[in-house]
């Protein structure tokens, strides 16, 4: 049995000691292998590059031989010792919802992160004891078989359980068809437990409702509240970390919505990838890339349910949801990407770029795309059997015929129970909006109108975006610079990604007063730094809209059927 310790000697560093006792070893050789990825960031992380000072030794301390082999693995010659030990230090200094932090007050922890495992030990039961100041707390999804030891089933059962500790930890639970749900926060906030708690419950029960049964024995919301802007979360096996700011706004009206929003969405991960699981995922591979294309099953339809369940469980209004389908529109549009690649084939190049902007218009996001997809998809099914089946039962038939049973799911494998469960083929939406690089608004549209809602193409806020199809990088700067140009608009033809403007029709820019010299503007000159060289380019509009804004909102004209379809699909009176 593999034994983990954390330590600590100064908070102040940011360093972990980490210490691994395998016993019972018999090969000449053993293999350590750090993991490269994370679950929930389906991208190598090289965590490799934040361990300090490694060794191995033996039973009585002598130092045994050992070589690295690949970025993250290493050989131990043992030299016959049957119990050795892996020392290093660890630097714990990434604050986000999967990384790890150490700090005077509080430790927080993601095992994946900084704990190896060597080959052969995988599925040994192994425990992780925390040598940390008597007066913390830890909450985490492991159980305590003593003070501050922690037990696992095996290496991945740990690898998926963070934890955080601290003496400052403010928690309650709530209850659910005999489940304990645990809501812990750390950090500087003050949650109003009277409006959590019943919220909480509510699209808890209406997640239940949906799957039926309940994938583990209990579940912990891991909350660290910071003191700046911040918004992240990661599922895991019976817990999630969400890492949220600042701290103080916690109840407000944004923050708290934020909170809502992801805490649900996490909630159902813990059916939809961590049981419900792609083919190319059972298991996990840590060494290297697991390529699946099913990104937008476990992200997509789970980013549609985490807003959509908190309207149908009556925590959102049918107004509140309809501005974060808004939201998740504004950011799929944000650049072209869906003309290039169809969300299936972004799902597989997560690995690639799937977390960071890229080059313009090359992909889109398997969060936004894929929820738009299962938005549709639910909407296909009930229109196909008169609102008598949903999305609903095709996944509640994943969980019973692939997660229950442990078994991987492939592609067709979604697209097959979602054409039985609507009775009819559902291939040209597959094709479309899956395999496809149709426009979204061809699918979604139509899907809004049977619910009695509306797709409204408005202009932009800003007239350069409208008019000309550029827009300006978000960062404040004294110069505004060009961030993004949509393709075969009048920018497009004139203007490059990082143009610095200095003037427009001969007056400067300056103090965002681009909108106010526009207003009653047709042909305009645009004076610019071009790798510092100077240039004046000339914008005419076209009589296209560029770069619009979407909005999602009841038809004051829906029929009674569609006005019945809305109510069916939301759980709220049209």
């Amino acid at each position: 049995m593999p034994h983990y310790q954390l330590s600590f000697q100064n908070p102040l560093s940011g360093f972990l000691q980490v210490t691994t006792r395998i016993e019972n070893s018999t090969a000449d050789e053993l293999y350590l292998q750090l993991p490269a990825w994370r679950p929930g960031r389906y991208e190598l992380q090289n965590f490799a590059q934040k361990l300090q000072g490694f060794a191995v030794v033996a039973k009585d301390g002598s130092p045994l031989p050992f070589q690295k082999i690949t970025k993250d693995r290493w050989r131990v010659e043992t030299k016959g010792e049957a119990t050795l030990e892996v020392r290093y230090n660890f630097y714990a200094r990434q604050m986000d919802a999967g990384g790890s932090w150490l700090a005077e007050d509080f430790l927080y922890v993601n095992p994946v992160n900084c704990l190896l495992t060597a080959r052969g030990f995988e599925q040994e039961p192994c425990t992780l004891s925390l040598n940390i100041p008597h007066d913390w707390q830890i909450a985490c999804g492991l159980p305590q078989t003593q003070p501050r030891t922690l037990l696992a089933q095996n290496f991945d059962h740990l690898a998926d359980s963070p934890f955080m500790a601290s003496a400052t930890l403010q928690h309650q639970k709530y209850e659910e068809q005999g489940i304990l749900f645990h809501v812990w926060f750390l950090g500087e906030c003050q949650p109003d437990w009277a409006q959590i708690l019943p919220q909480f419950q509510a699209f808890t029960k209406e997640q239940l409702a949906l799957f039926q049964t309940f994938p583990v024995p209990d579940y912990h919301f891991l909350n660290i509240l910071l003191p700046y802007p911040h918004y992240h979360g990661v599922e895991h096996l019976n817990s999630t970390v969400i890492t949220l700011g600042p701290g103080e706004q916690l109840m407000s009206p944004t923050l708290y919505k934020e909170l809502l929003g992801v805490s649900c969405h996490e909630l159902f991960h813990t059916w939809n990838i961590k049981q419900i699981r792609p083919q190319e995922m059972l298991p996990y591979d840590f060494t290297r890339e697991n390529y699946f294309r099913t990104g937008y099953v476990a992200e997509g339809v789970t980013t549609y349910y985490g807003d959509y369940l908190l309207a149908r469980s009556g925590v959102f209004t049918a107004e509140q949801y309809f501005q974060e389908l808004a939201t998740t529109i504004k950011r799929h549009t944000a650049d072209q990407g869906e003309q290039h690649l169809s969300v299936a084939d972004s799902s597989f190049d997560t690995w690639l770029d799937g977390y960071k902007p890229g080059i313009p218009d090359r992909k889109v996001s398997i969060y936004h795309k894929g929820c738009l997809a299962a938005l549709v998809l639910d909407v296909e099914i009930r229109r196909a059997t008169q609102n008598a089946r949903s999305l609903d039962e095709v996944m509640r038939q994943m969980w019973q015929q692939f997660g229950q049973k442990g078994i991987g799911y492939a592609e067709e494998d979604y697209q097959r129970l979602a054409e039985g469960v609507a009775g009819v083929s559902l291939e040209p939406y597959f094709r479309e909006m899956v395999f496809g690089t149709v426009p979204f608004e061809k699918w979604l549209a139509p899907a809004l109108d049977y619910l009695g809602c509306t797709l409204d193409k408005l202009p932009s806020a800003q007239a350069h975006e409208s008019l000309f199809g550029f827009r300006l990088n978000p960062a404040l700067a004294a110069t505004p610079t060009v961030g993004y140009i949509a393709p075969a608009s009048p920018a497009a033809a004139v203007l490059s990604v990082e143009d610095e403007l200095i003037a427009l029709n001969g007056r400067k820019l300056e103090n965002a007063n681009l909108a106010n010299l526009l207003q009653g503007q047709e042909a305009v000159e645009l004076t610019l730094f071009r790798q510092k060289k100077l240039r004046t380019v000339s914008l005419t509009p076209d009589g296209q809209l560029h770069l619009p804004q979407y909005r999602v909102s009841k038809n004051p004209a829906a029929t009674p059927a569609q006005q019945a379809n809305f109510t069916t699909w939301l759980k709220q009176p049209f």
